[in-house]
């Protein structure tokens, strides 16, 4: 499993973004903004262990000092800076062009495994009582986000081994 995740002072996600009845599905404030991918050989420990990363990432700071110390489990209120989560399905991230400029994507877990995945991180992180947005799994999707720092964190799971 891997993640992109940066820390942002707001970021949200439309679904149709090439229509006129495009839909803000998800919208978050302070927080971090994870884009997640799943690989073909991903399992439960690996969801466990991702959803504690990026739960505990420190990279906010936790009085202003501009000291990356506190993480999303550090609030001390629900509205606290540091709060919200906005996750975003992203196969992409396994994207290899090693060879020749197109990608290829064998890598990725298929659909249906990449979404089981997918939600069961998002429900990780809910049972750790952080405030999640989501996109739409494999919508066309237009994401905006206005990044702190900027402060960008990958997380690999496959390099536990």
């Amino acid at each position: 499993m891997r993640a992109v995740v940066q820390r942002v002072r707001r970021a949200s996600v439309e679904v149709h973004a090439q229509t006129i009845h495009a839909q803000t599905i998800g919208e978050i404030g302070p927080g971090l903004l994870v884009y997640l991918g799943a690989a073909r050989d991903d399992s439960d420990a690996d969801v466990q262990y991702m959803a504690r990363k990026i739960a505990g990432l420190r990279v906010f700071s936790k009085e202003g000092d501009g000291k990356m110390t506190a993480s999303l489990l550090d609030r001390e209120r629900p509205d606290d800076a540091s709060g919200e989560v906005l996750v975003i399905s992203q196969f992409t991230l396994f994207g290899d062009v090693r060879r020749g400029l197109r990608p290829s994507f064998d890598g990725a877990a298929p659909p249906e495994a990449a979404e089981a995945h997918y939600e069961a991180l998002v429900q990780a992180l809910r049972s750790m009582k952080l405030c999640v947005a989501t996109g739409r799994f494999r919508a066309d999707m237009l994401v905006r986000s206005e990044v702190a720092g900027p402060v960008t964190i990958q997380i690999d799971t496959r390099k536990l081994y």
